[in-house]
């Protein structure tokens, strides 16, 4: 029996050792747009790769491009990353395009999946465009900022500076042969089984990589990343302050109702923080404050659809200018369909709204003594011409315009003088 019990003691302790001296791998997902919350997710990533002693950390990278001010924090922490960083473009179709070429070159090593492609990182702008001086400025930045990484990494500074300046962009055999990535990988089993044994340089000095029987372990992004993630988004940042301002509004028009006025304080603040993460034109905001003045407004001053028209006009160019459109590598934008949707609907709502009140201004009174001209009553005496008449249940005095009218015959109201009714006599 002891010698049993010595044998599960050791057995266990021999799993234990080997368990220890695996070697690990983190591996994180970038699908989608280089934002705050992608720079967070690496950042963290990475700190934990460090603390988890993992012998790297890859990057499954997929992006049409990002926020430059969220691309210069990724590179810097690749660049200083205490452990190796692997960025993997990854699956077939997948691309690195715009600023993922920057965070691409960055890593330690770069690997790209058969069928992907990488470049046309050219600085691109949305809504007003720069001019000739301020696009000069842009692109000289964004290509000495490519230049440092590709010589930081010993890439090919050459194609780095002309995916910049001229937009090229290659496939990953090409990108192979040129000097852009390291090596191709169809999967990350083939990735880690290639990159064993490859020298890399870290802060504390070099390292070779040891993958080859290593566990993977992957991370998703926290919940907090997910709703910073999602907050990035312009399209729900846009909405979200159009909901916070029409619940405010609301609010405003019916004092007491309570849940539109707490619905659109919560949007309202959501919004705010999504700005906080987007470059953001304040001269777009304040022309959206200006259109919903104009919208209230209309509905207190009689304006025949001018501050209408005003408003819809302020409120299209507010949407359009929203986004700050001179940061160069910024290609976030507000979708034409979500702004073509809320100005039309904002428009329609008020125009309706308008249009009833108008309406309604025109309506023929129909209650006090306006109310009973052109009503029709019976004469419950003779009016010769004056006389009783019953209209709406009441007995008025009145007096007939066109001669005598005999009782009980119908008769119609044209003009109310205090308590006495003008009527006539009708067939």
């Amino acid at each position: 029996m002891k010698h049993v019990i010595a044998l599960i003691f050791f057995i266990l302790v021999l799993s234990a050792f080997v368990s220890a001296n695996t070697p690990k791998v983190h591996v994180i997902k970038i699908d989608g747009a280089i934002n705050p919350a992608s720079a967070d997710y690496i950042s963290e990533s990475i700190q934990n790769a460090v603390e988890a002693n993992t012998e790297c950390l890859i990057i499954q990278l997929n992006t049409p491009g990002g926020l430059l001010k969220s691309t210069r924090v990724i590179v810097s922490d690749l660049l200083n990353a205490k452990i190796p960083v692997i960025v993997y473009v990854s699956p077939s179709g997948s691309q690195s395009a715009s600023a993922g070429v920057f965070v691409t070159l960055a890593a330690h090593i770069a690997v790209m999946a058969p069928g992907t492609n990488i470049g046309a990182a050219h600085p691109v702008t949305v809504g007003e465009q720069m001019d000739s001086i301020m696009s000069e400025k842009a692109t000289n930045d964004a290509a000495a900022f490519i230049r440092t990484i590709s010589e930081k990494r010993h890439r090919n500074i050459q194609w780095a500076e002309d995916a910049v300046r001229k937009s090229y962009s290659i496939t990953e055999t090409e990108a192979l042969q040129k000097n852009v990535i390291d090596t191709i990988a169809a999967s990350l089993q083939e990735l880690l089984q290639v990159i064993d044994g490859i020298e890399v340089e870290l802060p504390s000095g070099k390292h070779i990589l040891k993958t080859k029987d290593a566990s993977i372990e992957t991370f998703e992004q926290s919940f907090r990343q997910k709703i910073l993630d999602l907050l990035s988004d312009p399209n729900i940042a846009y909405i979200l302050m159009m909901l916070g301002m029409y619940g405010l509004m609301f609010e405003l028009y019916n004092p007491g109702s309570i849940f539109p006025g707490v619905v659109g304080a919560i949007c309202l603040v959501l919004a705010f923080y999504s700005f906080h993460t987007l470059p953001i034109n304040y001269a777009g905001i304040a022309l959206i404050i200006i259109s919903i003045v104009l919208f209230i407004l209309e509905i207190k001053i009689i304006s025949h659809g001018l501050l209408t028209i005003g408003g819809i006009v302020s409120l299209a160019l507010g949407s359009i200018m929203l986004i700050e459109p001179d940061s160069s590598l910024e290609f976030i934008s507000i979708s034409w369909e979500v702004i073509l949707a809320s100005v039309v609907s904002t428009a329609a709502f008020f125009l309706i709204a308008i249009g009833l009140g108008i309406k309604a201004q025109q309506r023929k009174p129909t209650t006090g003594r306006e109310g009973l001209v052109g009503e029709l009553g019976v004469a419950i005496t003779e009016l010769s011409p004056q006389g009783n008449v019953r209209v709406h249940g009441e007995i008025w005095s009145a007096s007939s315009i066109e001669g005598n009218i005999e009782n009980g015959s119908r008769v119609q109201v044209l003009e109310v003088n205090g308590l006495h009714l003008t009527v006539k006599p009708i067939q």
